[in-house]
């Protein structure tokens, strides 16, 4: 398969969702996020898939989060924001999130941003001791969407998200385990095997089961009140400041970031 692509692999009644961007740790392209969104929701669809295994390719990376590179060409400004996250991003979240079958995260590596949504967004998520942990936008001049801070908050707590989002810290695979975020941490080399293991009992189980267990653990879960257009257009305001550029250009030329607050 070419670089920079989703890839699907079946065995059985397992899919495997491949996210294939290995020169650039996986970070996904839009194309990719269309393309994650369209494959996931084909997979729920299928009755004969009893589990879902989403991981990245190789052992360096899940998914470095979004390639920053089409950023000034396709998410320049807030209405290009609002298209980029509400539509592509978000689609493929929902898609993932919205899976009828268990879904699980084998991850290798950074599992950072747009990675990071992803991961939590399925039901497991099983990390190798090489896997690192965060959303560091804040050095971007930029904040998450609300969509996808929708998509992580459920599952780590507001504390949690406060210092992933707010202090923009790397964790590694042990912190991020000790703060509720992964269901198992093994060795790199103990990670297929372990995963393998997951799906295995996964499989045995009865699927129809497994799907009403998904379906009562959402309805059970509180959901917030919808955003209003406005708010949802003013989480794009960032487009707006010196700080975003300033963020952004930093971030192409491998600098140091020195906001101004503007």
């Amino acid at each position: 398969m070419t670089s920079g692509a989703i890839g699907l692999q079946r065995e059985g009644a397992v899919a495997t969702v491949l996210i294939d961007n290995p020169d650039k740790l996986n970070a996904l392209t839009v194309a990719m996020w269309q393309q994650l969104a369209v494959v996931m929701q084909q997979v729920s669809a299928d009755d004969a898939v009893r589990c879902v295994v989403l991981r990245g390719a190789g052992e360096q990376a899940f998914a470095a989060g979004a390639d920053i590179a089409e950023f000034a060409t396709l998410r320049n400004n807030a209405a290009q924001g609002e298209v980029y996250h509400h539509e592509w991003v978000y689609g493929a979240l929902r898609a993932v999130g919205d899976c009828r079958h268990p879904t699980v995260a084998m991850i290798y590596g950074p599992c950072v941003g747009g990675g990071l949504e992803l991961a939590c967004q399925c039901d497991l998520r099983i990390a190798a001791t090489s896997a690192r942990f965060g959303v560091p936008i804040n050095r971007l001049g930029f904040a998450i969407a609300y969509d996808e801070l929708a998509a992580v908050l459920p599952l780590v707590g507001r504390a949690v998200a406060l210092e992933l989002l707010v202090e923009g810290r790397v964790w590694c695979a042990e912190e991020a385990a000790a703060k509720g975020l992964l269901t198992r941490l093994v060795s790199d080399a103990a990670l297929a095997t372990e995963t393998a293991a997951s799906v295995a009992r996964i499989v045995a189980g009865a699927p129809l089961v497994a799907r009403w267990h998904k379906q009562m653990i959402r309805r059970l879960t509180p959901a917030p009140q919808p955003l209003t257009d406005a708010e949802r257009r003013a989480n794009f305001d960032y487009f707006a400041t010196a700080d975003y550029r300033i963020g952004y250009d930093a971030f192409l030329a491998k600098q140091t970031p020195r906001f101004t607050g503007r």
